[in-house]
């Protein structure tokens, strides 16, 4: 199939009252407001499509741009892919789960996750810590460089306060993330979210909520969750 084919097919998918919520969360036009559900069932006859994928995502249609992170052949994906799409993210849905469940699962997700939290650019550096916080779930702790995570919590400590609105989102689900998979860094990261305490995010017109890192982590440890590691990131 063509990305033309494919939104043609997206177009019919959309609804008014589901376009109403993405737009109470910010997203962007042009869109059509499909569910992720019924995204998720064209990925399911997709699977995996590399070109397909590229091709989605410069369509600049946000429903196009998710599903290009759902039927991604990761492995494929180079680095100049994923600079390409974190300068083209327009909204925090795909910086933070596109483009982060994307480069996660490359072979370049950790130099660019340390390279894109470093950005002035909100956008780029919520890709950054998202990338973080899905390698962590997915990489067996022997892959991972727990020195260096170790670090990266502690400059979470001392600068999530300081960070813009969605990069304090993302920073907040590092450190959960880091609690729940990672079981040699499950003490610290819990004693840093205590520190850290509550965190202020400005959800917009919505119902959500703010994540408490630490009642997280401690719910994890309860359902003997800790270390657990994912299949994939991408949901």
């Amino acid at each position: 199939m063509t990305a033309k084919e494919i939104l043609a097919e997206l177009k019919p998918l959309g609804s008014e009252s589901y376009k109403r919520v993405m737009f109470n969360h910010g997203v962007k036009e042009p869109f059509f407001g499909v569910k992720i559900s019924d995204l998720q069932k064209i990925q399911k006859r997709i699977k995996k499509d590399y070109q397909l994928a590229l091709d989605l995502y410069e369509t600049g249609n946000y429903d196009a741009m998710y599903l290009a992170g759902l039927i991604a052949d990761d492995a494929w994906m180079t680095k100049k892919d994923l600079q390409r799409w974190v300068v083209k993210a327009t909204h925090g849905g795909l910086a933070s789960f596109t483009v982060a469940w994307v480069a996660a699962g490359s072979s370049h997700g950790w130099a660019l996750a340390l390279e894109w939290i470093e950005s002035k650019k909100a956008l780029t550096a919520e890709a950054g810590w998202a990338t973080l916080r899905s390698l962590v779930s997915i990489k067996e702790d022997a892959e991972l460089d727990l020195p260096e995570l170790k670090r990266l919590l502690a400059r979470v400590r001392k600068t999530i306060h300081q960070a813009p609105n969605d990069v304090r989102s993302q920073m907040n689900a590092f450190v959960i993330a880091a609690g729940s998979h990672v079981k040699p860094l499950t003490e610290t990261a819990l004693q840093i979210a205590e520190k850290i305490g509550p965190i202020s995010i400005d959800m917009g017109n919505t119902s959500c909520r703010v994540p408490f890192a630490p009642d997280y982590i401690r719910k994890a440890k309860k359902r003997g969750a800790i270390g657990k590691k994912r299949k994939s990131a991408k949901c």
